[in-house]
């Protein structure tokens, strides 16, 4: 699909701000940063400079950007974007059993990594979230914290991808 507007190429930084603050989860310095290497002429150029911005920055800026990712499946207070995404994958309707599985499995993640499980859990069922947890568990630290850094990436991706959807920014072309 082919770009019909680039409102963002207009924008003050409080509005540039505003929009594209809440891609990455309770990380706004991204964005603040990506700001400083406009112009974008594509959503994708934003991303992928923000993909950058978060390669570039330490192990431990990085991993205080895994942190901000909540817990699948809790009752935790969570941005909007999160809520949505949970409730379209069934992680809000669990049954206790299910419940259960997801906070042991939670808990079992967390204490080996150190971070929560981040998955991009659009499209994905119940089932197939709690199978993921069950073979990323027990992989090296390292893999996992860039499996980790790769979806929140995804997710950030998808953010965008909505938010443009949203707008009616993308124009079907002709095949």
């Amino acid at each position: 699909m082919e770009m019909t507007q680039k409102p963002w190429q207009s924008w003050s930084k409080e509005e540039f701000l505003q929009q594209f603050g809440g891609l990455y989860e309770h990380s706004a310095w991204i964005t603040e940063q990506a700001w400083e290497h406009q112009p974008f002429n594509t959503l994708q150029d934003m991303l992928n400079t923000m993909k950058n911005i978060v390669t570039e920055s330490s192990q431990e800026t990085q991993l205080t950007l895994l942190r901000q990712h909540p817990d699948l499946g809790t009752k935790i207070e969570m941005s909007e974007h999160s809520q949505s995404e949970q409730a379209g994958a069934g992680l809000t309707g669990l049954s206790a059993e299910q419940f259960e599985q997801l906070a042991e499995l939670n808990r079992n993640y967390t204490d080996q990594y150190q971070f929560p499980f981040i998955l991009a859990v659009k499209g994905k069922s119940t089932d197939q979230i709690l199978e993921s947890m069950r073979q990323r568990t027990g992989r090296s630290a390292t893999e996992e914290f860039q499996t980790a850094l790769g979806q929140v990436h995804t997710i950030a991706g998808l953010r965008l991808q909505m938010w443009a959807e949203e707008r009616n920014l993308y124009r079907k072309q002709v095949e």
